[in-house]
């Protein structure tokens, strides 16, 4: 009997860990999913550890994908540091324009925490949220852009910062809100992108850090340390090939897929709200 139950708690995490790595790199609310499994699929939510394992896992995976680009932009902006040579200067202003990015979203989450935490857990508040992200997800399907890196503007990186920041409420994609906004204002998908998954590295890593404190205090962290395993590789894959799969996506234009996905998971919990009413 104890063993069944065990492995019903081990299932339970390694179905957690998947639907956070999948929905983490693509346009549809990683944070709304869990709230729509947990509702569903009568699956508990785990608290603030495993929340934070496997933001981190798909942080990892991120990380991964983009390391060439990583460490060259680090490299480049070291150099201009250096030497000031025009050619590293747009690698330098990258940076810059990550870390003015992540500050609307940072404020607000300071500021608005526990009203976000109060409705976050609103199938409906959800439901709705997604529509917004599928409507915003058609408007911009068939947008290229042509602006890269090196000619973006800050007035563009400030309206990607805030869109990031309207991503704090609940079932709004933080990825989906990003690009959105980039690709709104002319970016090129790739740059739109990039941008968008290297501004998700300080917010993550951000909100980690804050929470470390509970994560070390957190009584059954021993206890589970198992399961919270499982679910960390669990994201980590997922997030690994979602993400790549959603940059293929971006390449061939056919954001359309997420606009549709994000329809019909609205309309349904809303129409599944109306039945029980």
């Amino acid at each position: 009997m104890e063993s069944a139950i065990q492995l019903a708690e081990w299932i339970q995490f390694l179905l957690l860990g998947l639907i956070q790595g999948i929905t983490e790199p693509i346009p549809v609310s990683s944070s709304g999913h869990l709230v729509l499994a947990q509702h569903f699929l009568g699956l508990e939510s785990e608290g603030l550890t495993f929340e934070i394992l496997v933001n981190f896992a798909s942080l990892f995976a991120v990380i991964f994908i983009y390391r060439n680009d990583l460490f060259r932009l680090i490299g480049g902006a070291l150099k201009y540091l250096q030497t000031r040579k025009p050619e590293y200067e747009s690698d330098f202003r990258f940076w810059v324009y990550l870390v003015i990015a992540t500050v609307p979203a940072a404020i607000a989450g300071l500021l608005l925490e526990d009203w976000i935490a109060t409705q976050s857990s609103h199938i409906g508040v959800i439901a709705v949220a997604l529509l917004v992200t599928g409507v915003a997800l058609f408007i911009i399907r068939k947008l290229k852009g042509k602006k890269t890196e090196s000619q973006i503007t800050m007035k563009e990186v400030i309206i990607v910062g805030l869109a990031q920041m309207v991503a704090l409420l609940p079932g709004i994609s933080r990825s989906g809100a990003t690009i959105v906004a980039a690709m709104g204002v002319g970016w090129t998908r790739e740059t739109a992108l990039r941008f968008s998954f290297f501004l998700y590295i300080p917010v993550s890593l951000g909100s980690g850090i804050l929470a470390l404190r509970d994560v070390f205090s957190d009584p059954a962290i021993a206890e589970k340390a198992f399961p919270y395993s499982i679910a960390f590789v669990a994201s980590l894959v997922a997030s690994y090939f979602a993400l790549k799969i959603f940059i293929n996506i971006m390449k061939s234009g056919k954001l359309i897929y997420f606009s549709i996905y994000c329809f019909i998971v609205g309309f349904g919990v809303l129409a599944y709200l109306a039945m029980i009413s």
